[in-house]
């Protein structure tokens, strides 16, 4: 009980180099979701609108801004990512700056990161198998969310903010790059498996 409240107590902050990832991660989200909201307001006022990134049959990001999984809350979803990823890079910003948040506010943090990941795993199976089409601004969100996950969790779990045993906190130590990387390349073989005699005609 004591060492739980005082894991509640204390603060944690975060070196330059987590808080240049949160800024670059949430920067590249932001761009993405800025440019597919510019792409979607033009496609609604011409219906004959191509994007500039719907460059063949697989990628067409037209395909994807006409399809009901882009708006799966009602509204565009990059709408909800122009919220999000802007809360990302002032977390960034205030850690770079010294910032030092209780463990409440990181695992409220962690939670909208575990959403944001679901959530684009979900878009990304709809988009490989449902939509049929990749839309390259929204690769780019994908990759800023997932690298953006793992390495706030590596952070949770290396600063004891989340229970862990001794060999993980060490391994996310020293390899936070692994679990990101491992994941990508999943996402990237499915890409590739799934178009491969497009990719290879």
């Amino acid at each position: 009980m004591a060492a739980t409240a005082g894991r509640s107590a204390r603060t944690v902050g975060a070196g330059w180099g987590f808080a240049l990832l949160l800024v670059l991660t949430g920067a590249a989200g932001l761009l993405a979701s800025w440019v597919i909201t510019i792409d979607k307001f033009k496609l609604l006022e011409d219906p004959d609108f191509t994007p500039g990134c719907s460059l063949n049959p697989v990628v067409s990001c037209g395909s994807v801004m006409e399809s009901d999984q882009a708006e799966a809350f009602g509204f565009p979803n990059p709408m909800l990512g122009l919220v999000a990823y802007g809360v990302v890079v002032c977390v960034g910003v205030g850690l770079w700056a010294g910032a030092r948040f209780p463990r409440w506010y990181w695992l409220t943090f962690a939670a909208g990161c575990l959403f944001g990941v679901g959530f684009v795993s979900w878009l990304q199976f709809e988009s490989l198998y449902r939509i049929n089409a990749l839309c390259l601004w929204c690769c780019l969100a994908w990759v800023a969310t997932i690298v953006l996950f793992w390495y706030v969790v590596a952070l949770l779990v290396r600063t004891g903010l989340v229970p862990a045993p001794a060999w993980l906190a060490g391994f996310l130590g020293e390899f936070a790059w692994v679990p990101p990387v491992l994941h990508l390349g999943v996402v990237g073989m499915l890409i590739l498996t799934r178009w491969w005699d497009f990719w290879t005609s």
